[in-house]
């Protein structure tokens, strides 16, 4: 992604804004339907303890769950707080793709790509679980987009989808040889490949180096905490996306670094 380039009115700010908060809203269904394999496209929002539609001024993004101090305004039940925090965060990562590249093509590439993680990495961590909808619906686009937009040609593209697929799954069959046991998932493999369709074999290397360290970090502080053992720990498909996150956004300079005669 290139660097803040652009200025722009500050009001076109809010409206991106409340666009992310709109689709962050969406996202909170899909992350609440997919995993129990219920439809996210028709249906109103129910309260899951008192089954009654929620009103659609009581299902504004983040609003409502203020107005209603986070509780069910039929029941009292109390609403996570995973539904505002990822509404922010949608709408936070809509304003700064909007920052670094305008209403282009390349705003379309990125806020698709940034919400596919966000909502895996809810999924993985709420449920152990990614998708096949998600991360090879995933790769699927990222191979599209690589024939629309300058990030990753078709080409980079394809062989992110081979290396990022590849590399996992040997990984994960030696590990299970070794170990006797499953260690990394089929997911995370689907993961990979789709991180690979969307940045290009170069993003690889790095996203596997920035999610190994920080996934090293907190497995071992988490099982600390819990005193648990690897069994316990937090899914890795999150320090993934946290990685592909990273190399897309600000990634471009290492990129470089570690291939530096690749355009």
């Amino acid at each position: 992604m290139s660097g803040l380039e652009h200025n722009y009115p500050v009001f076109s700010f809010i409206a991106i804004f409340i666009l992310g908060l709109l689709f962050g809203s969406f996202f909170n269904v899909v992350i609440l339907r997919l995993p129990a394999e219920q439809s996210f496209w028709g249906g109103r929002s129910h309260c899951m303890k008192c089954g009654k539609r929620i009103a659609w001024y009581h299902n504004l993004p983040i609003l409502s769950f203020i107005w209603l101090r986070g509780k069910c305004a039929e029941c009292g039940e109390k609403i996570s707080h995973q539904y505002w925090m990822v509404e922010l965060a949608t709408g936070l990562l809509f304003v700064w793709v909007y920052l670094n590249t305008g209403l282009t093509v390349n705003f379309v590439g990125y806020t698709v790509f940034s919400s596919l993680l966000l909502v895996i990495s809810v999924i993985d961590l709420h449920h152990r679980i990614i998708p096949d909808e998600l991360s090879l619906g995933g790769m699927v686009a990222g191979f599209v987009f690589s024939f629309l937009w300058t990030e990753t040609s078709w080409v980079h593209s394809l062989v992110g989808i081979l290396l990022g697929g590849g590399v996992f799954l040997a990984v994960a069959l030696f590990y299970e040889k070794v170990a006797g046991r499953e260690g990394l998932g089929g997911g995370d493999v689907k993961l990979l490949a789709m991180i690979g369709a969307w940045l290009g074999f170069q993003s690889i290397l790095l996203v596997i180096l920035i999610s190994s360290a920080v996934g090293s970090v907190v497995g071992v502080v988490y099982m600390i905490w819990k005193k648990g053992d690897l069994k316990s720990a937090i899914p890795f498909g999150p320090f993934l996306a946290l990685g592909a996150m990273i190399c897309a956004f600000f990634g471009k300079g290492l990129q470089y670094l570690l291939y530096p005669s690749i355009p």
